[in-house]
């Protein structure tokens, strides 16, 4: 098929290469060779980035993560970010930009993890380290500086699906207390059927071909779209949406995910749940890539005058 991309990505379109999750051993080779060749964050104020293992689920192993902290009187609001990847590529690296993007111009404390991926880890390892990760993070606000009624989750892709599975986990489970969900580009729905997902079949970057692999890889073979899913792995199947926290939803218009982000918003409105929802034209799933291009920019805005809205103009 042919697409309305922005003429501004299109022009760079032929350096991006596509991604194919057949392999997962050398798609994580070839993604840490893509993610090299992107210039880093230059961070405009001084923000502290630690290294830590903190402990993970219970029966887990530890988990490796990344606290970056503004210079800013505190206490600040915090978000616990969760990296991309279709749920089997990234590590805190692939977290590194966005983290310290929101830790220097929003000025919260971003704690970011290196969670276990599939298929070596399928469902519910990966989500197990990120709502461990949150707890660690409530646990520990006062020696992070942080509020801990500003707390928010947030992720892209995989990570936005895993965000929205960690906003439900807490909820049910009476955990930590969530100011605010941030669902970039979220990879919500194991079934596959949106029409977006059964159209896009050769978009850049993402597409239905790879959206089945990483689903049976998450899950396991021959569980997905099957009665045996849990919504905490596909947030798009749970029932009920109410008592979640806020949300800010984005999504592109040239991705099989953007049915499922689009759906998801809706029944958060519906749900009760103040939601904000981008769709942003003639964009590509990873469009994001492409740092410069004036429509990366607004994303990259619209993200962290939202999150500003939601952890720093929010009364403490």
């Amino acid at each position: 098929m042919s697409y309305a991309i922005d003429p501004e990505l299109a022009t760079w379109l032929p350096l991006i290469p596509q991604v194919n999750f057949a392999d997962p051993v050398a798609t994580r080779a070839r993604r840490r060779e893509m993610a090299a060749e992107i210039p880093p964050y230059v961070a405009a104020n001084p923000v502290a980035v630690r290294a830590l293992s903190i402990p993970g689920p219970a029966g887990g192993p530890e988990v490796a993560i990344r606290v970056y902290t503004p210079a800013a009187d505190g206490p600040l609001g915090a978000l616990v970010h969760i990296h991309g990847g279709g749920f089997v590529l990234g590590d805190l690296d692939l977290a590194e930009r966005s983290a310290l993007r929101v830790a220097d111009q929003v000025g919260v404390v971003v704690v970011a993890m290196d969670y276990r991926l599939a298929p070596e880890n399928p469902f519910p390892a990966g989500l197990d380290d990120c709502y461990a990760t949150l707890e660690w993070t409530a646990k520990n606000a006062a020696e992070l500086g942080v509020d801990p009624a500003r707390i928010a989750v947030g992720g892209d892709s995989a990570g936005g699906g895993l965000a929205a599975a960690v906003a439900l986990l807490t909820r049910d489970r009476g955990g930590p207390a969530l100011a605010y969900q941030v669902l970039n580009i979220p990879e919500l729905d194991d079934r596959l059927d949106t029409p977006s997902m059964t159209a896009y079949t050769d978009t850049p970057m993402w597409h239905r071909p790879n959206a089945i692999l990483s689903w049976d890889f998450y899950l396991g073979e021959g569980k997905r779209g099957t009665a045996e899913v849990s919504p905490y792995a596909a947030p798009a199947r749970a029932t009920d949406l109410s008592g979640l926290p806020p949300a800010f939803v984005a999504v592109c218009e040239f991705d099989p995910l953007r049915d499922e982000g689009l759906d998801y918003a809706q029944r958060l409105v519906q749900a009760g749940v103040s939601t904000e929802l981008h769709l942003y034209p003639g964009t590509f799933h990873g469009s994001g890539l492409i740092p410069e291009a004036a429509v990366t920019v607004r994303m990259g805005r619209d993200l962290t005058d939202a999150l500003r809205r939601a952890l720093r103009d929010a009364p403490a």
